[in-house]
């Protein structure tokens, strides 16, 4: 932080000054976020607690109703559209499928002066693929929670004037999708959708649409795609879907815990939401912790909370304790990775998350401790990526290929160290120039690596060379050396003894 005087001495006098300069101190309240309280807490259920004590399944509207779900929501869609999205507004709500968009200013393009006149459809599509390596929020809010979903179809749908929704689920979620039917089933059966939903007078019907398992289908207009019955690959924008969607009409695309959060937050006001979190990072989030700690899980804390509080706090700790820990993916397998130092006072929200040049993604937390390959686990993040490319565009389709090739050298050392600099310049030239963002869902993760581990990558590569006996050259960019052949996509048979090389 800034300091907000400084110590000067005047000419006129002898007598020590003091002058303010502007900072950021007055703005940022000195306040540490975290120890959400159960009562503030939107998935009551996530633990399956209440279910479990009152001999329930997860997905009934008994359970549902007992915690809270479907309260007044005849009143709240009764005040129609406009103080829906003012609400939300109020909140500060950010999108939390990883772009952290504000949710209320995007609803409200589907509400554009005499939108009345266009006459037909419109949809909310909710996007329940969840792709991304390391998240496992959505599925968790599907399989214990389904009423707020289908909730918060009904009152976005609402705010947006729409007549229907589609819920996209990744193919493999069979039992997740089993468990969302039956709650759309009884959420018809007692008149909470269809016709006259809630008795409000409001239509509104909810569906769901699975998906094939692409990864790039959780791109707004590739779903809309998929969903269209063609190849899930995403569209050229302009337009927008909220002009031209789905079937050609008005369509919003949003993510599973955005719509499940929003009927609480219109319950209990936007400001309430907005009392959590620092300033333009408001509200609660669902994190969801894997790798090297004791407990992995997912859980519900107050945003902006400090990394180190989730890990030791909520995840029991990092496995042979804090001092251990090497790295942490915050946001995703597509946020740039952060090194421990990096971790010790990092803030989890989007804006303190951006300054480190990273993301708070979907709040999907990787952690690594020392006994990790980083940059294998790079690899094979890479690996994915190319696998999932749709290959519409050059820069992915070449892009992710060669990157993923690299990587498979870099992982054993079998390169030349300024190759490592050439590859991060491929990355540079392929953000921005996607018709999608997989361009940056794979260049991030590089650019991190390179970031804050580059001097492990060249020591891998100078492992390799004296282990075969390179250390004097020999080695060529692209891993190739004189008579070497391929196995696997690795260059192998050194054809240079090692003893050629003793006393060097």
């Amino acid at each position: 932080m800034l300091s907000s005087v400084r110590r000067f001495t005047s000419k006129s006098s002898s007598k020590l000054a003091y002058r303010s300069f502007a900072t950021l101190d007055a703005s940022i309240p000195n306040r540490i976020h975290g120890g959400l309280q159960d009562k503030d807490r939107i998935f009551q259920n996530l633990y399956l607690k209440n279910s479990k004590k009152h001999g329930t399944q997860p997905w009934d509207l008994k359970t549902a109703e007992k915690i809270g779900d479907w309260y007044k929501t005849k009143e709240i869609l009764l005040k129609g559209d406009k103080w829906i999205i003012d609400e939300i507004k109020k909140s500060g709500l950010r999108g939390r499928g990883g772009a952290g968009f504000p949710s209320g200013l995007k609803w409200s393009f589907m509400n554009p002066p005499n939108w009345e006149k266009n006459v037909g459809p419109r949809y909310v599509a909710v996007n329940a693929d969840e792709g991304e390596p390391g998240t496992c929020k959505d599925r968790e809010i599907i399989r214990k929670e389904p009423h707020k979903l289908i909730e918060g179809c009904l009152v976005a749908g609402r705010a947006m004037n729409a007549t229907a929704a589609y819920i996209y689920i990744r193919g493999e979620f069979y039992n997740e999708t089993v468990i969302l039917q039956n709650a759309i089933d009884e959420a018809y059966k007692f008149g909470k959708l269809g016709k006259n939903a809630c008795g409000s007078g409001y239509d509104f019907d909810v569906y769901i649409h699975r998906g094939m398992g692409a990864y790039v289908c959780g791109e707004e207009t590739a779903l809309i795609e998929s969903m269209e019955g063609k190849a899930g690959k995403p569209r050229m924008k302009p337009p927008f879907p909220a002009g031209v969607g789905l079937f050609g009409r008005p369509t919003t695309v949003t993510n599973v815990e955005t719509v499940a959060v929003a009927p609480t937050i219109l319950r209990r006001g936007g400001d309430w939401f907005n009392s959590f979190g620092a300033e333009r990072n408001s509200g609660t989030k669902l994190f969801c912790v894997s790798g090297h700690v004791n407990e992995p899980c997912t859980f519900e804390e107050e945003m902006s909370v400090p990394l180190k509080d989730i890990l030791e706090k909520h995840c029991g700790g990092v496995k042979g304790g804090w001092d251990n820990l090497l790295a942490v993916i915050p946001g995703g397998s597509s946020t740039p990775i952060l090194n421990a130092e990096t971790c010790q006072d990092q803030i989890m929200d989007f804006d303190s998350l951006r300054n480190v040049g990273s993301g708070l993604g979907t709040a999907a937390v990787i952690v690594m401790n020392k006994q990790a390959d980083v940059i294998r686990g790079i690899q094979r993040l890479l690996a994915f990526y190319k696998h999932e490319s749709c290959g519409q565009c050059t820069p992915c389709r070449e892009g992710s290929t060669y990157l993923s090739k690299m990587m498979d050298r870099l992982a054993v050392g079998q390169a030349n160290e300024k190759e490592i600099d050439q590859a991060l310049e491929l990355t540079y030239k392929v953000c921005g120039h996607s018709i999608c963002a997989m361009g940056e869902a794979f260049s991030w993760p590089y650019q991190g690596l390179v970031k804050n581990f580059k001097p492990l990558m060249i020591e891998r590569i100078n492992e390799y060379k004296l282990q075969n006996g390179l250390v004097n050259g020999g080695l060529n960019n692209g891993g190739w050396y004189e008579n070497s052949s391929i196995k696997n996509g690795i260059v192998i048979d050194n054809p240079i003894p090692k003893e050629a090389f003793h006393g060097h």
